[in-house]
């Protein structure tokens, strides 16, 4: 798997329990347990997916005498986004070209 930022923050959001993970965490800090609750599978397995979310920089995790809080991590997402941002631009101006032409063509026939 590759391990640049990019491509781990991708393959994180990639699965499902590890958006909605992410989305109870933009809630607040929560525990590991906490995270499981609404999941129909083991802690060992919830806290895989934490694994992935800590790698790709995603969540981290603190300590507090027992608690043990996990927090989003938003710079990654951020990251993301920009990148998304700066295609999006980018097919939205062909696409804009596209539809021109497309009316022109359109135009062109109606005069035949």
């Amino acid at each position: 798997m590759p391990d640049d930022q990019l491509s781990l923050t991708f393959a994180a959001l990639a699965d499902p329990t590890r958006r909605a993970i992410l989305a109870r965490l933009a809630e607040g800090e929560a525990t590991v347990n906490e995270l499981a609750e609404p999941f129909d599978m083991s802690l060992q397995a919830v806290s895989k997916h934490l694994k992935v979310l800590e790698r790709a920089g995603l969540i981290s995790r603190g300590r507090d005498a027992q608690w043990r809080p996990c927090r989003l991590e938003t710079a990654p997402l951020e990251t993301a986004s920009e990148w998304i941002d700066r295609y999006r631009e980018r097919w939205s101006g062909r696409f804009d070209r596209l539809e021109r032409e497309i009316r022109r063509i359109q135009e062109g026939s109606e005069h035949d």
